[in-house]
């Protein structure tokens, strides 16, 4: 049985406000039919493209929304220092486009894990890049570092209320298109996400079922709401790296809010990410990475009961070099 609702700070209406303070900064990414998924699965399968935002993936929304907030709250000088995150890339680029765009400095720390191709996006908009460890906590060490000694503010990757509000804009931008969905499938790595996208659709339609999709390895969330509370795990390489990562032990914000709007969850392999992310190019003609090809995989690997259903497949980012996507071809055949 799940916990009691928590004070996790994310509601419909914070997430109706980000979407104002968001207006013109990011955004409002196409929700396609997928004719060949829908005919394969006799259902109609809906691709959320935010592989259309001007960094590539979701977490523009987010960071956007707590840059944003911080100026409106407490004035431009109080990010005078700058900005700091640790992210396995996605975050950190959209930290470094949100910063660059509000004039706020920013310095992204990422752990040796992190591909180049990502590496490269992030100093291409102005940020300073600190690699540092071989998880994103240890990237997160130097983070604490930067905000003790240096006077910078941290933009957290996922577990702030202002982080997910701004992703839940997504669930907005979902029944607006299509009011009458049956359900939603999304990657889960530290719930951002999932969370802020389920927070905005259980506050409109309470009866849609959220699927969250995580890694059979280093599925941080997944172990920590097995284990009723956050939990360490050792991160992998994988083909869907922007799932890798853990929640932090202090996780005051998104494991809550997971737990409260997640109706069911599987693990995939990466085998079957490597294969939906060969299919998503073939089909759809869409390179993306491998934490957005994860729904496709979970209905794929565990035969999901979708039939005559309106399903949403959330097409999260398209961070993906073609040494990576080669080696998901050779692992696919």
């Amino acid at each position: 049985m799940k916990s009691p609702p928590a004070d996790h700070g994310v509601t419909l209406a914070s997430i109706y406000q980000a979407r104002k303070r968001i207006a013109g900064q990011v955004s409002r990414t196409p929700l396609v039919l997928s004719q060949a998924l829908s005919r394969r699965f006799d259902a109609e399968i809906f691709l959320k493209l935010e592989i259309c935002q001007p960094t590539g993936a979701f977490k523009l929304r987010g960071a956007a929304n707590m840059i944003a907030a911080l100026i409106e709250q407490q004035g431009r000088d109080s990010l005078r220092a700058g900005v700091t995150t640790a992210s396995t890339g996605n975050h950190g680029r959209a930290v470094a486009c949100a910063a660059a765009r509000f004039g706020v400095p920013a310095t992204i720390c990422l752990s040796r894990l992190v591909p180049q191709n990502k590496i490269v996006a992030i100093e291409a908009l102005g940020a300073s890049v600190r690699r540092v460890g071989r998880s994103q906590d240890e990237a997160f060490q130097e983070v604490e570092r930067l905000v003790s000694e240096q006077g910078m503010t941290l933009i957290p990757p996922f577990d702030d209320p202002l982080i997910a509000s701004g992703q839940g804009t997504i669930g907005l931008e979902l029944l607006e298109d299509q009011p009458d969905l049956d359900r939603v499938i999304v990657g889960l790595s530290g719930g951002g996400l999932l969370g802020g996208i389920g927070a905005a659709l259980k506050g409109i339609k309470s009866d849609i079922c959220l699927t969250g999709v995580s890694l059979v390895r280093g599925a941080a969330m997944w172990e920590s709401l097995q284990a009723g509370r956050p939990v360490e795990v050792e991160e992998v390489e994988s083909f869907a790296d922007s799932l890798g990562g853990g929640i932090g032990l202090h996780n005051r914000c998104t494991f809550a809010l997971v737990e409260e709007v997640m109706n069911d969850h599987h693990q995939v392999s990466e085998r079957a990410i490597a294969r939906a992310m060969v299919e998503l190019l073939a089909e759809e003609k869409m390179l993306v990475e491998g934490a957005a090809a994860v729904g496709l995989a979970a209905i794929e690997e565990h035969a999901l009961d979708i039939h005559g259903q309106k399903v949403v497949l959330i097409l999260s980012g398209n961070g993906v070099d073609l040494e990576t996507f080669d080696r998901a071809r050779a692992t696919y055949q």
